[in-house]
């Protein structure tokens, strides 16, 4: 069987797609997914089975959580090996060491071009600091997170893609889920 990570966007957050972690892990299992997990209440997930994978498996997961749940929200989907290579491919390994929960990692729909990734990078006011690399953005905020006027609705508008972010501390225990 497949082992899946998937990560909520806007989950939990200030109010918005309120969602008991049960009833995800119970929804999830009903729809015939297996040793369903989570992590935090942010909407973080790991489980096995379905034939579907990538973008086939998130459209699936979305379409199903809004007529179940009434749950509206993107589903990001990966597998641990590409989930591992989102490790491998950190382009701030010191952030990661020194700072991990000021390391975020946004998890997108699709890969920006260059072009996006340049215009996202002059649109920064502060000091943090963003590289891409395939489907997912790495973003250091040195002076903290809940501040910074880098926030999720301008990567998304410079990108021009959906994402969801979560600080590198989530970002390992999500892969020993997996790979637990």
């Amino acid at each position: 069987m497949a082992t899946h990570l998937a990560f909520l966007r806007a989950v939990n957050v200030g109010g918005t797609g309120k969602i008991a972690m049960a009833d995800l892990r119970t929804w999830l299992a009903g729809l015939g997914f297996a040793g369903v997990q989570t992590l935090l209440q942010s909407g973080n997930l790991v489980f096995r089975g379905g034939a579907r994978a990538g973008v086939g498996l998130e459209r699936f997961l979305e379409d199903k959580a809004r007529g179940n749940l009434g749950l509206d929200t993107d589903f990001f989907v990966r597998n641990p090996v590409e989930w591992a290579e989102v490790i491998a491919r950190n382009p701030f390994p010191e952030a990661a060491h020194d700072d991990p929960s000021h390391l975020l990692v946004v998890v997108l729909k699709a890969a920006p071009t260059p072009a996006q990734v340049r215009a996202l990078q002059a649109a920064i006011r502060g000091r943090e600091v963003v590289r891409a690399q395939g489907c997912e953005l790495y973003a250091v905020y040195p002076d903290g997170i809940g501040n910074s006027k880098l926030t999720l609705p301008l990567i998304e508008k410079h990108l021009g893609t959906r994402g969801t972010g979560r600080n590198w501390n989530t970002v390992l225990k999500m892969a020993a889920l997996a790979n637990g």
